[in-house]
């Protein structure tokens, strides 16, 4: 900075909801943005807000809000010291309770009135009461009773329903905060010819905001739009050919593309505005054409696939999964399928038990015993001794294995009388 450079001594200064202010920096304080300051009060006392714009920036918002500078007489006292912002935070606890309890002395008196904000000074002996109403509203009777409950002077102000929806902010249909309540300051009339020059559905329930009146978004841009209607031709309603008359049905104001149907067609012609003019210009001349013109092609274009990190895992697919979980239950129903039994099947003899228990040392349970496990079912092969025929299984108590077992005489102590083994002994 030069060095005979003198800083902007003009700051603006923030207070609750959307109230600023321009205050004189007689002392050449160093503050910076979001600084708490003490100021001077235009009723009297002190107010305690916040820096919210320094420098070289506060002289162009003193331009756009069409203020001059020699008119901006009120000060900065002083930054606050800790009793100060002691004071203001105490003050700024009572406007919760406060409001509820002005709102009950009004239902009382029978005012049709809605108290929406309170806002208490900072040193605490003053409190302005925002309200918004149909009409006119005497509230002499509710300003003395609020200033025996509250001991304080008081102040009632009118606000619009846009002015009330901007101090208490909220979150608009687009998902973001709404604009009156963080960087919109100037409300512009929005009227209904702003949607109908979008082609918008004059719809109140989606046009509207929470404030009740049309939204102010509708204005954002409504500019582009106004300059691409310079082209799109007036009157155009209905046009005339050999085949007969065509309606206009509907208009894309930024591709310059309007479409016409016959009567009794349910088919619409895509046609471009220059098609359209020349038409316009023929029936006023008293010519007709043969056709409204070539249909445009409205097919998309396929592009290259070009995969990033949005839709590298196909995201745009919202059934990917349910298509792959329906796949995989097939396929397992499928195995069951195969491997499955058939319901008919043999279940595996009893002998099969018991020749386990052969292999494993242990002797099979004869025919006859306890339950007639035992017992061989009727109809089952006898097992020849001939070298070419089939042998029963190693658990199967056949005729043929009985006598065999008879014959053989193992090796060992096992074959051996109780004679023989009591002489051994001896």
């Amino acid at each position: 900075m030069p060095t005979n450079y003198k800083p902007f001594n003009i700051v603006e200064v923030r207070f609750k909801g959307s109230r600023k202010d321009f205050y004189v920096n007689h002392e050449n304080l160093y503050l910076e943005m979001g600084e708490p300051v003490v100021v001077e009060s235009p009723t009297g006392g002190y107010d305690l807000g916040h820096i919210s714009l320094t420098g070289e920036l506060v002289r162009l918002q003193i331009k756009k809000s069409w203020t001059k500078q020699e008119d901006i007489a009120k000060k900065i006292y002083r930054k606050p010291s800790e009793h100060d912002l002691a004071k203001w935070q105490a003050a700024k606890d009572l406007e919760w309770e406060t409001m509820h309890r002005a709102r009950t002395l009004a239902l009382n008196l029978g005012l049709s009135m809605k108290i929406s904000d309170v806002d208490y000074q900072g040193d605490k002996t003053k409190a302005t009461f925002y309200y918004t109403a149909e009409g006119r509203v005497d509230f002499r009777e509710l300003i003395k009773k609020m200033a025996e409950a509250f001991r304080i002077r008081i102040e009632m102000r009118q606000i619009g329903m846009r002015q009330e929806a901007s101090r208490l902010g909220g979150i608009g249909s687009c998902g973001r905060e709404l604009c009156c309540s963080t960087w919109l300051t100037d409300f512009k009339t929005v009227s209904t010819s702003a949607a109908r020059y979008q082609n918008l559905s004059l719809n109140t329930l989606k046009l509207a905001g929470q404030c009740g009146k049309l939204k102010c978004c509708l204005n954002y841009e409504l500019d582009s739009y106004m300059d691409a209607l310079k082209d799109i031709p007036n009157n155009v309603d209905r046009i005339e050919t050999q085949r007969g008359i065509a309606f206009l049905q509907k208009t894309d104001i930024f591709k310059r593309i309007m479409w016409f149907s016959h009567p009794g067609e349910e088919s619409w012609m895509a046609i471009s505005v220059d098609r359209v003019n020349e038409i316009k210009k023929l029936n006023e001349s008293g010519q007709k054409p043969e056709e409204l013109g070539m249909e445009m092609d409205e097919a998309p274009v396929d592009k290259d696939a070009t995969f990033d990190y949005e839709n590298v895992v196909g995201q745009e697919s919202l059934t990917r999964l349910d298509d792959k979980n329906k796949k995989r239950k097939k396929s397992k129903g499928s195995r069951n399928k195969k491997g499955a039994k058939p319901v008919g099947a043999a279940k595996p003899a009893a002998g099969a038990s018991s020749g386990a228990a052969n292999e494993s040392g242990k002797a099979p349970k004869r025919a006859g015993s306890a339950g007639g496990r035992g017992k061989p079912a009727e109809g089952r092969r006898k097992v020849s001794e001939g070298p070419g025929e089939p042998k029963a299984g190693p658990g199967k108590p056949t005729e043929g294995n009985k006598e065999k077992r008879g014959r053989r005489r193992p090796a060992g102590n096992k074959g051996k009388s109780a004679g023989d083994n009591a002489g051994q002994q001896t």
